[in-house]
C-alpha cells in the first residue's frame, strides 16, 4: 500500500475522520443548503418551535441541526450502540416474542 495517498494508506486509530470535519473548513460549506438538510432542519426548527431559516448555507444548516437536535433530543449524542427496535407484535402476546422473529 502506498502510504503518500491517505485514501489507500490504512489510516491510524488516533487520526480524525473526515466525517467529523468541522462545517467551517468544508470546501463547498458555503453552498446553498441541501434539500435533505432543508427538510429536516424545518422538521426540527418545528419540534423546537422555532424559525426556519431558508437562505442558510450548508455549513450554517448543519451546525444549526446540531444546535436543534440538542434541544429537541433528536439524534445521537454519544457512542453507545443502539439497542434493536423491537418489531410490531403482529397480533402476538409480548411473551411469545423473540429475537428469532426478527428473521422472519
Amino acid at each position: 500500500m502506498r502510504k503518500d495517498n491517505p485514501k489507500l494508506a490504512p489510516r491510524e486509530h488516533d487520526a480524525p475522520s473526515n466525517l467529523e470535519k468541522d462545517p467551517d473548513d468544508w470546501v463547498t460549506g458555503d453552498e446553498r443548503m441541501t434539500d435533505a438538510q432543508a427538510s429536516y432542519l424545518k422538521t426540527l426548527c418545528e419540534e423546537a418551535h422555532e424559525d426556519f431559516d431558508p437562505a442558510l448555507t450548508k455549513a450554517e444548516a448543519s451546525k444549526r441541526i446540531d444546535a436543534l437536535q440538542q434541544v429537541t433530543g433528536r439524534g445521537r449524542h454519544d457512542d453507545a450502540p443502539h439497542e434493536p427496535t423491537r418489531p410490531a407484535s403482529r397480533g402476538r402476546p409480548e411473551e411469545d416474542y423473540s429475537p428469532d422473529d426478527l428473521d422472519e
